[in-house]
């Protein structure tokens, strides 16, 4: 009996279409489809996940017959009908859009909370600020990070394990996501606009500390909910998110992925595409800090005197922006060569 024969026979058994044991095994249904027409065979890892699938051992699978082999009342079958969500994506994305927009509230929290507490205890100040507000803040970015950090190596993970996922969402889903979207951004402008104008109000009442902790509380809510019911709205992009596989993947996991030569070059050429505008955004980054430090140490460099270390003049006080304008030009770069790509 061939592999072929066994593989169809299980399939079958649980009511599991090709498309629905592709995205449990993270493949595309085409490599699915050239298994059952024996034109390829799957690598190990995926013949040991069928095996936990279908449970079964690899000797009989490979070489056995399983198609006498009745459907176990305890095996668990997929639905008939349209596709489902059999590989946990929608579980995934919605543990992302609530770790990631946590992450980065919890930072801005730390921020107000330590603007709020500064100069509260007497403790040794860290450069221009009180050594409260800086311990406060540090403590706020590590709590971000330990939301933050798990939640992108669980995201590689999955991509890893499913570089494929079937789109299984309907127009109620879609229509549903876009509704809690609008009603996310509203939220979230409103609650930073609450934040300026507590800032306005206070500003005169209370001291300033007071006025910016409301204000960055408020627009860390905002944040929240904006990034929040974006993420929930973009998960059901799926065909995004096939797409945006190969900027997590490496080249030697987009080449051992189980997918069909089309989109494994498709995934490759986009690839290399985001190696080539990273290596540009790199250098125009690097050009920037050098012009950066030149702004910065110019005017001490100049001066007549050596041992004299003038205060920062009026070039040099904005060596800063060198940076956000080498990003902006990376963001320009970035748009022009997707879209030149794109026409190539």
């Amino acid at each position: 009996m061939s592999f072929r024969d066994n593989l169809q026979h299980l399939r079958a058994t649980r009511n599991m279409t090709q498309e629905q044991l592709a995205m449990l095994l993270g493949v595309s249904r085409q490599s699915v489809t050239k298994w059952e027409a024996e034109k390829s065979y799957p690598e190990m890892d995926k013949l040991l996940k069928l095996c936990q699938i279908f449970e079964c051992t690899l000797d009989d699978l490979v070489q056995g017959d399983l198609t006498g082999r009745a459907p176990e009342p305890k095996a668990a079958s997929v639905p008939a009908g349209p596709p489902t969500d059999i590989c946990g994506y929608d579980e995934h994305q919605r543990m992302m859009a609530w770790k990631i927009p946590t992450g980065v509230a919890a930072i801005l929290v730390g921020i107000a909370i330590g603007l709020f507490f500064e100069g509260a205890v007497d403790l040794a100040s860290v450069g221009a600020r009180d050594g409260l507000f800086v311990i406060i803040v540090l403590a706020g970015i590590l709590v971000g990070l330990a939301l933050l950090v798990p939640a992108g190596m669980d995201h590689s993970a999955f991509i890893k394990a499913h570089p494929f996922v079937e789109d299984f969402y309907t127009e109620d889903d879609r229509l549903g996501a876009r509704k809690s979207f609008t009603v996310g951004l509203i939220m979230g402008i409103a609650l930073i606009f609450v934040g300026i104008g507590c800032l306005v109000m206070l500003e005169e009442m209370a001291t300033e500390n007071v006025a910016l902790f409301f204000l960055l509380f408020f627009i860390a809510l905002g944040v929240w909910n904006i990034i929040h019911y974006g993420m929930l709205l973009g998960r059901t992009d799926v065909a995004e998110y096939n797409r945006s596989v190969a900027e997590d993947l490496e080249v030697e996991d987009i080449v051992s992925a189980q997918l069909d030569d089309e989109r494994r070059e498709a995934l490759l050429a986009s690839k290399r595409a985001d190696q080539k505008i990273g290596a540009v955004c790199g250098a125009i980054m690097i050009v920037a800090t050098i012009i950066a430090f030149v702004l910065l140490f110019a005017p001490v460099l100049s001066s007549p005197d050596p041992d004299a270390f003038e205060p920062l003049g009026t070039s040099s006080a904005w060596f800063w922006a060198a940076w956000p304008i080498g990003g902006m030009i990376c963001g320009i770069v970035t748009i022009l060569m997707k879209a030149f790509g794109k026409q190539g």
